[in-house]
């Protein structure tokens, strides 16, 4: 009987301490959860500085899109992760909130990053420390750009004047008004009215970092200076006030009727060339019949 109870006894120690220990590994797994380590708030900051920064600033206000600052209490956790994950499926799925966000930051969607689900719950574990759990952090307030001088943005916007890095001119892509009738390219948007839509604090967040996914590979590994910043600034803000010339739109037409004039005058001056050698033959042939039957009448 004494076997028996100490055996019971040293059984019912062996399931507390099992039970014990049971409960310190709930305890320090729910713990990892609540307080993500510190390498995942180190890769949230980074991605953010990488992959976000150029948009979005926390605690300084909107620029291109919303300030991060207190997102995650705003906005429920799982549609924070699809929203990071994949902007375009959601704006595709007609998503309330997505919708406002677009209307609200004048028509311009957050583009797919294409994160991992590593990467995605390391940002939003960095997201949930408003930029303070990490090195990267928000960084210091952005310094102050120096005076822009107008003829010389729009120097760098045609490409009269070489941007330092390399990049090409804005002309490529885009048109503006006060550079002429025909405007510049055309595979990206007018930008007229760009400073007016984003606001210097955005327009130059654009120009630091290039967030679109069609001119970030094109700029990245060409950076725009400071000085250069300044200058396309200050064109980009004389544009807007000017707008584009009322009779840009009659220029381009005339254009357009002077050149379709010349086309038909050359094509006259050619056509009516062609096959003259096949062409007189036949026609003194023609003659000489003719000659010959008023004879014999």
């Amino acid at each position: 009987m004494h076997k028996q109870t100490l055996s019971l006894t040293l059984w019912a120690g062996v399931a507390s301490v099992l039970a014990l220990a049971g409960v310190v590994l709930v305890y320090m797994g729910a713990a990892a959860t609540a307080a993500p380590p510190q390498q995942s708030l180190d890769q949230g900051g980074q991605i953010f500085q990488q992959k976000c920064s150029g948009c979005h600033t926390f605690g300084r206000g909107a620029t291109v899109g919303p300030d991060l600052k207190g997102v995650s209490a705003r906005r429920d956790a799982d549609w924070l992760r699809n929203w990071i994950s994949a902007p375009d499926r959601m704006l595709a799925q007609k998503d309330p909130i997505a919708t406002e966000l677009l209307k609200r930051f004048n028509g311009v969607p957050m583009p797919n990053m294409f994160l991992s689900a590593a990467e995605v719950d390391a940002l939003l574990s960095y997201l949930a420390t408003d930029g303070a759990g990490s090195g990267a952090g928000a960084g210091p307030a952005p310094a102050a750009l120096p005076a822009g001088d107008t003829a010389r943005g729009k120097e760098l916007f045609t490409g009269a004047a070489r941007f330092q890095n390399g990049g090409p001119p804005c002309m490529a892509c885009h048109s503006i008004a006060g550079i002429g009738a025909l405007g510049g390219g055309a595979l990206g948007p007018d930008l007229t009215t760009s400073h007016q839509k984003f606001g210097e604090a955005g327009m130059d967040s654009i120009l630091q970092s290039f967030p679109f996914p069609t001119m970030n590979p094109v700029w990245k590994d060409h950076p725009v200076t400071p000085d250069e910043r300044a200058q396309l600034l200050a064109f980009l803000k004389s544009a807007g006030v000017a707008q584009r010339p009322s009779g840009s739109a009659l220029q381009l037409a005339a254009l357009a009727l002077v050149g379709a004039a010349v086309l038909v005058v050359l094509a006259q001056l050619f056509w009516r060339r062609r096959l003259a050698a096949v062409r007189r033959p036949m026609v003194q042939a023609s003659g000489r019949s003719l000659s010959a039957n008023s004879n014999r009448g």
